[in-house]
């Protein structure tokens, strides 16, 4: 299904020694691309002693804003894989963050990229990911008349009331997966009175 996405929900780490350079893997959960990016920071503190700290997210439901960083790695061999590993999982709202302590002996391009990649995917695999649907919000103003109707639609299952105000003129704001609110929305302006206002996300 198109609004279907999947999230790490509970971190992961993992460790890979490759010729004794060591790669610290870490997956979180990131909410937004500002939100990865103080994750990425903390990491970058956290581990100020280490060589390169490498990183990739995704953010969003439909996996459209994502970044990388080699840190330093030659381009392509960090980043790059890390990224790899997270669309390999289809996630989304997800930060992956390598650590390297460089251990002395050079691994060359294709090294690299195989250490990072199984960094990355060993961490993903200790997280906790979570199948999630992305949602739309429909707002909707009703006279008070209305309320028994536009209430039995608001309880039905996968629905959620976000926001309510009655008053004279009533209105509601609900929460639904995004591949049903087409039918809510139908059903909802079918009521007498009801009027959907401009404020409804698609």
């Amino acid at each position: 299904m198109a609004d279907l996405y999947y999230t790490i929900t509970s971190p992961g780490e993992s460790k890979v020694t490759e010729k004794m350079s060591r790669f610290l893997g870490f997956a979180l959960h990131a909410a937004s691309a500002e939100e990865a990016r103080e994750i990425i920071r903390d990491y970058q503190n956290r581990f100020h002693d280490a060589r390169h700290v490498c990183w990739a997210y995704m953010i969003g439901p439909r996996r459209l804003e994502y970044q990388l960083n080699d840190n330093g790695e030659p381009s392509g061999t960090a980043g790059k894989p890390i990224l790899g590993q997270i669309n390999s999982f289809s996630l989304t709202d997800t930060v992956v963050i390598v650590v390297r302590y460089f251990g002395g002996i050079k691994l060359g391009t294709s090294g690299l990229i195989a250490a990072y990649r199984e960094a990355a995917r060993e961490a993903i695999e200790a997280a906790v990911v979570e199948e999630r649907h992305e949602m739309s919000s429909i707002r909707v103003s009703f006279p008070y008349m209305a309320m028994n109707d536009v209430m039995k639609l608001a309880k039905q299952p996968g629905v959620e009331i976000a926001e309510q105000t009655f008053d004279n003129t009533c209105f509601i704001t609900l929460s639904i997966r995004s591949d049903k609110a087409e039918e809510l929305r139908g059903r909802l302006t079918s009521v007498s009175g009801v009027t959907e206002t401009p404020d409804s996300v698609q």
